[in-house]
């Protein structure tokens, strides 16, 4: 069995195959199932590094894996959420374009300077914690209409805008600064 096959990583391709489950649940109404998929994902996105750490079975495959199918699920999230009109549009754009940004540059780094490290920074990892949150206020919302998820929904969708764009530049300027320490010699850390 290969060494990447452990309980921690299992957990993170648990949530990959839910994916199409949620994203169905969600475009078919099927709210209450729906809010149970995303939740128990998010549940185990937390096991699973908790698992990793504890447990001693870090990979490489797993801190590669975890972070991908993170975006793969809150993109299906999001995405079938404003097909539904439940998010707006703007917010999912603000969400890809992000996403698509520190793709690039951590792509062009790699290429470019051979650099393999691109660890998240407290920003993104806020970021992304306030985007499950909305979606799952939205998906409470849905699923039970007047349990007062609502108001949860309306006082985090700018936040969560905000630190979006936020922690994007971010991410753009800790590339710059980690291009321009490769350039000089420097290591970037």
């Amino acid at each position: 069995m290969p060494d990447w096959i452990n309980i921690a990583n299992l957990f993170t391709l648990g949530r990959l195959l839910a994916v199409p489950f949620a994203a169905l649940d969600i475009l078919a109404g099927n709210h209450t199932r729906a809010l149970t998929i995303v939740l128990v994902a998010a549940l185990t996105d937390v096991i699973d590094g908790t698992l990793a750490r504890r447990l001693g079975v870090a990979t490489n495959a797993g801190a590669f894996l975890d972070p991908i199918v993170d975006k793969i699920f809150l993109s299906a999230v999001y995405i079938c959420l404003a097909m539904i009109s439940t998010v707006p549009w703007w917010l999912v754009v603000e969400i890809f374009t992000r996403d698509a940004i520190i793709l690039a540059s951590s792509g062009a780094l790699l290429a470019l300077h051979r650099m393999r490290r691109f660890p998240p920074s407290i920003w993104g990892k806020a970021s992304t914690f306030l985007q499950i949150a909305l979606a799952l206020a939205i998906l409470v919302n849905n699923a039970y209409p007047g349990a007062g998820a609502f108001e949860w929904q309306r006082a985090l969708i700018w936040p969560v805008a905000a630190l979006t764009a936020f922690s994007g530049v971010h991410y753009m300027w800790r590339g710059f600064r980690d291009l321009s320490r490769l350039r000089s010699g420097v290591s970037p850390g």
